[in-house]
C-alpha cells in the first residue's frame, strides 16, 4: 500500500511523506505508483526549483519526503492540489493508497 502523510503546522501544510508500493503491477509497469510518483516529484520540484523555497527533499525506492523549512504559506496551492489529486486516487484505489494529514 502507498501511504501519503501530509505534514501540517497550524493552518499550513509544510510538506509530505510518501512511502510504499501499490502492488497493482510489476515494477516499472504499475500505473498507480507512476501517478503518485509523478505528483510527488512535480510538487517537490515546483517548491524547490520554481518557487525556490528553503526545503529538504529526499527520495529513494518507494519513498519521498518534502519538508518546507520556511515560508510554507507560499506552497499551499501546490500542496493542496497534490492532496486533492492523491485523495481522488485514494477514492478510486482504496486498497492501494491511503492519504492522511498529521500535525507536526
Amino acid at each position: 500500500m502507498i501511504r501519503v502523510s501530509f505534514l501540517k503546522n497550524g493552518e499550513n501544510l509544510t510538506g509530505f511523506e510518501c512511502k510504499g508500493h501499490s502492488s497493482l503491477g510489476e515494477e516499472g509497469t504499475d500505473i498507480l505508483c507512476a501517478f503518485v510518483s509523478s505528483a510527488c516529484y512535480m510538487a517537490a520540484n515546483t517548491v524547490t526549483e520554481v518557487i525556490k523555497l528553503d526545503a529538504d527533499a529526499r527520495d529513494a525506492d518507494g519513498y519521498m519526503r518534502l519538508d518546507i523549512k520556511s515560508s510554507p504559506e507560499k506552497a499551499q496551492d501546490i500542496l493542496k492540489g497534490m492532496k486533492l489529486h492523491l485523495t481522488e486516487l485514494q477514492n478510486q484505489y482504496p486498497e492501494q493508497i491511503k492519504v492522511i494529514t498529521t500535525e507536526e
